[in-house]
């Protein structure tokens, strides 16, 4: 690992007012800082309780190792996300190997989802299986040039009807929407 980054969290969003007090995030060797972010705010806007940060699954059948996931009562995926980059081909093996979970891919702007929607119409996987959220580039650009090894986030509304972010990251205020895609 290269860094930890950590994030101390509240609350103003009486849905998510049980956010845990501090999350930490450690940077691989691969990962950017941009990677870390798309975490962090993948982590805010999809709060539950049982939400886990790059969980070893510990199933033969399941060979990756998702960046948030929720498990179900049985310890099998019930919701899995993937951060930035993901090939189509991992992808449809998620589809076919966690078939009862919600899957979500999380990109740094409105491009990049649409990209990764062409991809996967062109690999013909199948639709209506997957969720792609896009957020606010020029968000998540500031936001990354804002990353420091010690956060204060404190979050005030995310809502996904409309799509609607809105929190304090160190001091300063951010109020963006999202797009989400279904294919």
């Amino acid at each position: 690992m290269s860094a930890k980054y950590s994030f101390t969290l509240a609350s103003e969003d009486r849905r998510r007012a049980d956010l845990p007090r501090k999350i930490l995030i450690a940077q691989h060797e691969t990962e950017t800082v941009a990677h870390i972010t798309l975490k962090l705010l993948a982590f805010l806007i999809f709060w539950r309780p049982r939400l886990q940060l790059e969980t070893n699954l510990h199933q033969d059948d399941i060979p990756f190792v998702p960046d948030l996931a929720q498990l179900d009562y049985q310890l099998r995926p019930a919701l899995w996300v993937e951060c930035g980059e993901c090939s189509v081909a991992k992808l449809h093996k998620l589809a076919v190997k966690c078939h009862d979970a919600e899957i979500w891919m999380v990109k740094r702007s409105p491009a990049d989802s649409e990209h990764l929607r062409q991809a996967m119409k062109k690999a013909e996987l199948r639709e209506d299986r997957y969720n792609l959220l896009a957020l606010d580039p020029e968000m998540f650009n500031e936001v990354c040039g804002l990353v420091q090894q010690r956060n204060d986030v404190t979050l005030f509304a995310c809502d996904f009807d409309p799509p609607r972010l809105q929190f304090d990251f160190n001091g300063l205020w951010f109020d963006a929407e999202f797009g989400v895609t279904r294919f």
